[in-house]
């Protein structure tokens, strides 16, 4: 896979902070060669995130996010701080951008503390040293001058020394494959499917399964049957779209194994256990209960959207309650405040880096409040979860214990 390939969710995120006018813009123009964010003597000229994947020399494919300033006033300059500070739950290193001519300010510190709390590498950076210089004290602390370039390539070796590289050894599904193994993956084209494209949990596990010398068989539904028939032997494996699973399911032998895209990423990208774990919360759920469906996405919403259609109907069916209280959050607008829903369910997450995912799902359990994902709770309503784990042997082994206790 080349470097301009990798999607954002897979690169390393590296976000700017600091002050209104310490220079962040300035210095991110300076790291990636580009004009990246408009550069003002005015106050809070970047007013939300400005993100951009690209390669950055000596790292590779990285993420660069330029924040507003944490000292923003009023209103909206709190909601563009709370935007700030967002970001943290997708940062793989940190780079707070300090007036060398000011010195850190109770709000840089307070961030430094986010960072430690976080457990985010991060890097302090005086910048404007072509006009004050700064006393250096730890070996994250570095000195700078966007507007002479002093410093700036020091910085960049700096930031690729913390990050930590891509994992390129974990996969999708292939560690569970053998070379040569024949993968079916059922892709519904239906109304909510993007024209002229696959969504990317397809792209991605069409690309690992070919990375590893498998064979990608791609069909849809309704011809999985004459799919399966027109093959020499069984597939190792069949993988379908959650909302697929209970056709798909009736449709492929009992000897066949068989998963969903949604459940390959709950391990790939978070914690398959604790999914498994939430999905029973759906037995308990009563009327006037609140569940969140969160996707790491933002799409335009079709008739028959998966989310806000087809999940919540499902949910009234199986646990024979109307008056279920649904809300929605899409993109990096996870709620701050869980604590009042019964139930949480995730997608994927293919658009998130593991960072946030994972934020995400520390969420939750510190708060109590179960969590899942949608090809779980899916294979659970349809009463095909055990099937659908059969390639995970040691999530399987978990649940068909705690069955018989």
């Amino acid at each position: 896979m080349s470097l301009n390939s990798v999607p954002s969710s897979d690169r390393v995120h590296i976000s700017f902070f600091g002050m209104r006018n310490a220079g962040k813009s300035s210095v991110v123009n300076a790291v990636t060669g580009q004009k990246l964010s408009i550069v003002s003597e005015t106050l809070g000229t970047t007013t939300d995130p400005v993100q951009k994947a690209m390669e950055l020399l000596p790292l590779g494919p990285v993420v660069i996010i330029d924040t507003p300033g944490i000292d923003d006033e009023g209103e909206l300059g709190t909601l563009r701080v709370k935007r700030s500070y967002q970001a943290l739950n997708k940062t793989d290193v940190a780079v707070l951008i300090i007036d060398s001519s000011k010195g850190k300010s109770h709000e840089d510190n307070e961030l430094i503390e986010r960072f430690k709390a976080k457990n985010i590498p991060y890097i302090i950076v005086y910048n404007k040293s072509d006009i004050s210089s700064a006393e250096i004290s730890d070996k994250n602390e570095i000195s700078v001058s966007a507007k002479t370039g002093e410093g700036i390539n020091d910085l960049k070796e700096l930031i690729a020394r913390l990050a930590k590289p891509v994992e390129n050894t974990k996969t999708i599904v292939s560690h569970m494959l053998k070379q040569n193994d024949i993968v079916v993956l059922v892709v519904p084209i239906d109304g909510s499917a993007p024209k002229g494209r696959l969504i990317l949990p397809q792209q991605q596990t069409i690309r690992d399964l070919l990375d590893h010398h498998c064979t990608a068989v791609v069909t849809q539904p309704e011809e999985l049957t004459h799919t399966l028939s027109s093959l020499n032997s069984p597939p190792a494996l069949v993988i379908t779209d959650s909302q697929a699973f209970a056709r798909v399911s009736r449709d492929t032998p009992d000897n066949i194994t068989l998963t969903s895209f949604s459940i390959l990423f709950a391990n790939y990208k978070g914690n398959l256990r604790l999914a498994v774990e939430g999905v029973r919360a759906i037995d308990s759920l009563q009327n006037g209960d609140k569940v969140l469906i969160s996707e790491g996405c933002t799409h335009h919403r079709q008739c028959g959207d998966i989310g806000t259609v087809k999940l919540p109907a499902l949910l009234k069916k199986y646990t024979g309650k109307s008056d279920l209280q649904f809300q929605w959050s899409s993109g990096t607008e996870f709620p701050e405040d869980i604590s009042q829903y019964k139930l949480i369910i995730h997608c994927g997450g293919c658009m998130l880096n593991e960072r946030e995912m994972k934020y995400r799902l520390k969420c939750a359990e510190d708060e109590n409040v179960p969590i899942t994902n949608y090809g779980t709770a899916i294979a659970y309503m349809n009463g095909i979860l055990e099937r659908s784990l059969s390639v995970f042997p040691e999530i399987e082994a978990i649940i068909k214990k705690e069955v018989h206790l």
